[in-house]
């Protein structure tokens, strides 16, 4: 293997094939390098594809609702370009504001509070063009030109932090941008935010995304019309009893309050982010045991979405191995999301049931190993 990485950035389909061919070792890809540290580090490669270089619309199809882009296009781009049509991606990651690009939101199987109605990028992309590590090119989904071995290359390459393929181009969902939006804040423990979101899931409230965070903020947002917002919102905060009505133009009783700036879901965001001196995991769950496991880790910052059983924790480096382990005991998934520059903790938990699967579909897709080395260390 070379002492030297060279970098790639190709700018069409067509180069970036040949930059995959002409590369003969070990590949890795980088897109805005706003999730650089998440996963397993990568390991010594002999050239960085640098996708950032594949920007822009294909094709908006209004009528349909969906959108083709060039993987290394920033959603928060794409979502300027949708706006003016009424449309948008439905996915509010924490990372777009910093300018995550559309493929690396795919590989990195990121979400935000919204996925409690409108899911992951896993449920909004509709197809998918990619080069494997031979250089072929393959499309699944949307206009099916060719399949893989049967394979739904759209949901494989969802979490697949570039060890599958390079994406090329996605082909998205897209929904109606709502007239309005506003936030129920309420101030309370995890315990009693479970007891809250109960209610709120059990009822027909329709909330557009539900997080409690460690600031003892249990943060409940709807979206709608303008004349109707405001009438769900008063319904909401009288069937929990409490709460503070946020961003409303015209608040309908002495109770509420206006408040437009700051946006509690920037505070929400930061949260997400994580910390220098502290690692920062995120945990999926069955939603009614994400309380308690959230209890058994020693965590300084908490996400926790309540109705979706995902959370963001950050916690001491030292703690991550045992809450790993904690998290795969009930069943659930684990990832690394950051870590202090000098710090060795493991990135992923104790080995998953479907590991046979998961080195079937790398060896069938890149028997040669060549892409993301390190990145699923040590499962594979």
């Amino acid at each position: 293997m070379s002492t030297t990485t060279t970098t790639l950035r190709p700018s069409d389909l067509r180069s970036l094939r040949d930059a995959v061919l002409d590369t003969a070792g070990t590949i890795g890809i980088a897109g805005a390098g706003t999730a650089a540290g998440w996963a397993g580090r990568l390991g010594p490669v002999d050239a960085v594809l640098d996708t950032t270089g594949l920007t822009g619309v294909i094709t908006h199809n209004p009528g349909d609702m969906t959108v083709s882009v060039r993987a290394g296009t920033p959603l928060r781009a794409l979502q300027d370009e949708l706006a003016p049509h009424g449309q948008h991606v439905s996915f509010d990651a924490a990372r777009v504001a910093d300018g995550a690009t559309v493929g690396g939101l795919v590989a990195t199987a990121d979400a935000g509070p919204g996925a409690l109605v409108f899911g992951s990028m896993r449920d909004l992309v509709i197809g998918v063009t990619l080069v494997l590590a031979d250089g072929t090119v393959a499309r699944s989904g949307g206009h099916v030109i060719k399949n893989v071995a049967g394979y739904d290359l759209a949901k494989l390459m969802h979490g697949s932090y570039g060890t599958l393929g390079v994406l090329a181009e996605v082909v998205l969902r897209l929904h109606p941008v709502p007239e309005r939006a506003a936030t129920l804040a309420i101030h309370c423990s995890l315990d009693e935010a479970a007891e809250h979101a109960a209610t709120v899931l059990g009822s027909p409230y329709e909330p557009a995304a539900m997080e409690w965070t460690s600031d003892g903020v249990l943060l409940i947002r709807l979206e709608g019309t303008e004349e109707a917002l405001d009438a769900r919102l008063q319904r909401l905060r009288t069937a929990l009893g409490t709460g503070e009505l946020l961003d409303l133009p015209s608040p309908s009783d002495e109770g509420a309050v206006r408040q437009a700036d700051p946006d509690p879901w920037e505070r929400h965001a930061s949260l997400v982010r994580g910390t220098s001196s502290h690692a920062s995991l995120r945990i999926g769950v069955r939603p009614s045991r994400l309380p308690g496991v959230l209890a058994d880790l020693p965590t300084s910052a908490v996400t926790a979405g309540l109705g979706t059983g995902v959370a963001t924790v950050t916690l001491p480096p030292e703690a991550v191995a045992e809450a790993h382990a904690r998290v795969h005991a009930v069943g659930g998934t684990s990832v690394l999301r950051s870590r202090p520059a000098a710090a060795d903790v493991p990135a992923w938990g104790p080995t998953p049931s479907a590991i046979t699967v998961l080195r079937a579909v790398k060896a069938e897709l890149d028997p040669q190993g060549r892409l993301g080395p390190g990145r699923f260390d040590p499962w594979m």
